[in-house]
């Protein structure tokens, strides 16, 4: 199987049964067989999302330990490279694409590592198809 990079929001998809789907799940299975490649933001981001369920009862911190546990356990790469183009490449593509500098990260990365991105966002999506990323929806 090929490697993708992996948004936030497919990741999410596998704690909370609201946001589940079969897409979201096999896309999971992928990781067991090639990595999903992230930028370094994304711990924070999975963080952030744990926290605000957290804070809203919608999720126990042991429910949130166990999933961290979970995603320490898949083959997910961490790309260090954020810093040194965060102004040069990704100011420049969220302005073009209408999407967080955040997003733009991910369309970025997928694009420098030739890789489809999986995501459940619908406007990173359609940044992505506009840009000819292949998208894999979940």
């Amino acid at each position: 199987m090929t490697s993708f990079v992996l948004d936030a929001s497919v990741a999410v998809a596998w704690c909370f049964d609201d946001e589940s789907t079969p897409a979201a799940w096999a896309l999971l299975g992928r990781l067991r067989t090639a990595p999903g490649h992230v930028p370094v933001h994304w711990a924070l981001e999975i963080g952030n999302i744990l926290v605000g369920a957290e804070r809203r009862r919608c999720i126990t911190q042991a429910r949130a330990v166990e999933f961290l546990g979970i995603l320490g356990d898949l083959d997910i790469r961490v790309d260090p490279d954020l810093p040194g183009r965060a102004f040069r490449d990704m100011l420049p593509l969220a302005r073009e694409t209408r999407i967080t500098t955040y997003d733009a990260s991910y369309l970025e990365l997928a694009m420098r590592l030739g890789l489809p991105l999986a995501t459940k966002d619908r406007a990173l999506a359609r940044a992505g198809t506009a840009l000819r990323i292949k998208t894999l929806a979940a």
